[in-house]
């Protein structure tokens, strides 16, 4: 017995258990015509056993024996509902003949109305769908996969099953992400948006979560489709999503691109914070996405400035020595102790890690700047005078960028100096020219509260006198 049958005899004790009290017992009945039904059916089941053994060495034949079944049945029953998945399982991964899948497909959805249990039915339909849009068979028509969605929500709209029609529609639109079908994927989308409008109360938990599943797919399409505005938009909007109980993969979506979102608004420590949940997230559902999200928390919090090592909390500590996650903790430590030819080092011989993620490559440059500014600032820090093109060696870039680098030190306030461009120095400010600087902001600051005191004290002595004009009569 494989999984098909497995899922069928789990789907009949289901069915079994809500009635077993009202059926009389074997030896309560007396043999009527029920019996010849059952040696039929047992006719029938071998002929499904002898099909099914060969679906690999001879599939044509089997696909024969499997529509003899179908035929054979005089009402729609558990077998031919078995047979008519079989022979779309055939028809669509092995012999490749996707229309005539549909065809099976089609007539076998009719037979969930009343055939087979519900959740037989409905495990049925997902694992089709999941092997039509999965690359199983190869690649597959866009025309072919709608007409089996198609065919799939006619049959469950007859049926009134609006909760797995919601997920069929919810699989469907991951299909048109993955594709890059953004025009179909918007369709699915405001159908799905409409099914989530209702005040029912009892309703509004499901219905939540099914908001944050739609959030998080228009999500991704908008960050793949750098619409960072409308992104941010949906981010807020599932924020304010509270009766929910979504699946920690969901919001590990949601975070993640959340924190994609404030690293090109370059709000490094909201970018830390999604991040961090994001991975916590995908951790406890135990997706692999974990790790490539935890590298986008290292770089984040490196970015922050931050002296805390991101490894040190509970929930990453685990992770610190991980094959993928090594090259990372070694930027940690080479970026806390300024040392930036050794970080540099460890982005050139961990380019498969590192480098080759389209986005930490956005931002390695941003982090390079940083590590440089600061291993110049304690660089200079001795000298009173300094060549640029010594400086630019040191942190082995072009004079250029070291030019670049001071100028911006300089204008925040960073570094007190100047440079001379005709002589290409860095001049830097003596300690007590800074003193007598500060000084003479001191006493400039106390020039004006002396001159704010005089002139307070003279409007006090003019309203003694009745200066004011208030009219009041004087002192007798």
């Amino acid at each position: 017995m494989d999984d098909d049958d497995a899922d069928y005899m789990q789907g009949s004790e289901d069915e079994a258990g809500t009635h077993c009290s009202t059926m009389p017992s074997r030896a309560d009945q007396p043999f009527d015509d029920d019996d010849a039904d059952e040696e039929g059916s047992a006719d029938v089941e071998n002929m499904y056993y002898t099909a099914k053994s060969k679906k690999e060495d001879n599939p044509e034949q089997a696909l024969k024996e499997f529509r003899a079944i179908v035929e054979k049945e005089e009402e729609k029953g558990d077998w031919g509902f078995k047979a008519l998945k079989q022979s779309t399982k055939l028809l669509f991964l092995t012999l490749h003949r996707p229309a005539e899948a549909l065809q099976t497909y089609t007539e076998l959805l009719s037979y969930t109305k009343s055939a087979v249990t519900r959740n037989y039915a409905e495990k049925t339909i997902n694992g089709i769908l999941d092997y039509v849009g999965g690359s199983k068979s190869g690649p597959v028509e866009v025309e072919i996969l709608e007409r089996f969605y198609e065919a799939t929500k006619a049959a469950l709209a007859e049926a009134k099953n609006d909760r797995l029609s919601a997920k069929t529609n919810l699989k469907l639109a991951k299909l048109w992400l993955d594709r890059k079908e953004y025009g179909r994927l918007q369709k699915i989308l405001q159908e799905l948006h409409r099914a989530t409008t209702g005040d029912n109360a009892d309703d509004q938990a499901q219905k939540g979560t099914q908001l944050l599943e739609i959030y998080a797919l228009e999500i991704q399409m908008h960050n793949e489709r750098r619409n960072f505005k409308k992104l941010k938009e949906i981010y807020n909007a599932s924020n304010s999503v509270r009766s929910a109980i979504p699946h920690p993969r969901i919001m590990g979506v949601i975070k993640e691109c959340g924190g994609k979102m404030w690293m090109g608004e370059r709000q490094w420590n909201r970018a830390s914070e999604d991040f961090f949940d994001s991975f916590k997230n995908y951790d406890e559902a135990g997706s692999p996405q974990r790790i490539q999200v935890l590298k986008y928390l290292v770089l984040a919090n490196m970015l922050t400035g931050s002296e805390v090592n991101p490894f040190d909390s509970q929930e990453t500590k685990p992770y610190k020595n991980d094959p993928q996650i090594k090259a990372m903790t070694d930027l940690v430590d080479a970026y806390q102790r300024r040392e930036v030819h050794a970080a540099e080092k460890i982005l050139r011989e961990n380019k498969s890690t590192i480098m080759d993620d389209p986005f930490i490559k956005q931002y390695i440059g941003e982090l390079l700047r940083s590590l440089r500014t600061q291993y110049l600032i304690d660089l200079i820090k001795p000298y009173t005078r300094l060549e640029l093109t010594f400086l630019a060696k040191q942190l082995n870039v072009d004079h250029e960028e070291v030019e670049e680098l001071l100028i911006g030190l300089i204008l925040e306030g960073k570094v007190e100096g100047r440079i001379d461009q005709v002589s290409m120095r860095l001049e830097l400010e003596p300690k007590h020219s800074l003193q007598k600087k500060r000084y003479a902001a001191l006493d400039r600051w106390t020039a004006a509260l002396e001159s704010i005191h005089t002139t307070v004290l003279g409007k006090n002595q003019s309203g003694q006198r009745g200066d004011f004009g208030f009219g009041l009569p004087g002192e007798m």
